[in-house]
């Protein structure tokens, strides 16, 4: 009961704080770490104005991420793809 407790206050926290968390295989990272791992992977081929310069849905985002390992060779593992589409799809996503 206190575990579920704890958990709980830590998602009212994120939700209050609009410190959003993304979560790949069980791994929690911050916003800050997120964005790392954004520029840190996509920059080596693009510049960033380029992604961040479109609003997407999630679905748009998966694609995108998606296209850039298979047919592009982005040297992303699976865990930063779902942590990159997070990313993308929270700060970069069509509103509506």
């Amino acid at each position: 009961m206190k575990k579920i407790a704890t958990s709980i206050s830590g998602i009212i926290f994120l939700a209050v704080s609009g410190m959003p968390v993304y979560s790949a295989n069980e791994t929690k990272i911050n916003v800050k770490d997120a964005r790392t791992i954004f520029e840190s992977k996509c920059s080596v081929c693009h510049k960033l104005e380029k992604t961040t310069s479109k609003n997407k849905t999630p679905a748009e985002w998966e694609k995108t991420v998606m296209r850039m390992i298979k047919s592009r060779g982005a040297k992303i593992t699976d865990e930063e793809a779902k942590i990159i589409k997070g990313y993308l799809a929270e700060n970069y996503g069509k509103r509506p």
